[in-house]
């Protein structure tokens, strides 16, 4: 449980260095057997501690102490839609979220990285925030690719290990960001 909470710390930070959360928004997540490690409700990315990793079943259970983030109904959906998925990285990189006023359901591709390993990357629909009708429309466009942008709202990246989730979660953005830059 240590080394979990620690790679969440980790890559909570990093991903705040990074500009990857639109000031402190996103949450990170992994999946362990029928437990879920995610971020607490409340906590900041950039301060991240142990202490700040809920727990929950993959029924929505709280296991430990700390709530988690108003999120988890994402992450779940996500578990349950792919069970070949241990990590979840759910961030608010700007370039993005800006991408999705401009692009109709689909982002096109630049980095041939991204091509290669996330082909193109649907957009889900606008959803409140934190409700099951968010998590219902992202477990549903999680299933054509292991990214996906939120209209308005970030993005989810999946992955066998946080740190690949984490990557693809760079290359969206990456990839955005020139296509963005571009259409200048």
């Amino acid at each position: 449980m240590r080394a979990i909470k620690s790679q969440l710390v980790k890559y909570s930070r990093l991903a705040h260095e990074r500009g990857l959360t639109a000031a402190f928004g996103g949450n990170l997540s992994i999946r362990k057997g029928n437990l879920v490690f995610i971020k607490a409700t409340g906590a900041v990315m950039d301060e991240m501690t142990a202490e700040q990793v809920a727990v929950i079943d993959m029924s929505g259970r709280q296991v430990s102490g700390v709530r988690p983030s108003s999120e988890y109904r994402l992450h779940l959906a996500v578990y349950r839609s792919r069970p070949d998925v241990k990590a979840i990285a759910h961030l608010h990189p700007p370039y993005a979220i800006a991408a999705t006023s401009l692009i109709d359901w689909e982002l096109p591709i630049m980095t041939p990285e991204a091509e290669i390993y996330l082909k193109r990357i649907p957009i889900a629909p606008f959803r409140p925030a934190g409700t099951q009708e968010l998590a219902d429309v992202v477990a549903d466009a999680i299933l054509q690719s292991d990214a996906v942008i939120l209209e308005r709202h970030g993005i989810v990246t999946v992955g066998r290990t946080l740190r690949e989730a984490f990557y693809k979660a760079e290359l969206v953005e990456e990839s955005a960001k020139l296509w963005y830059l571009g259409r200048k």
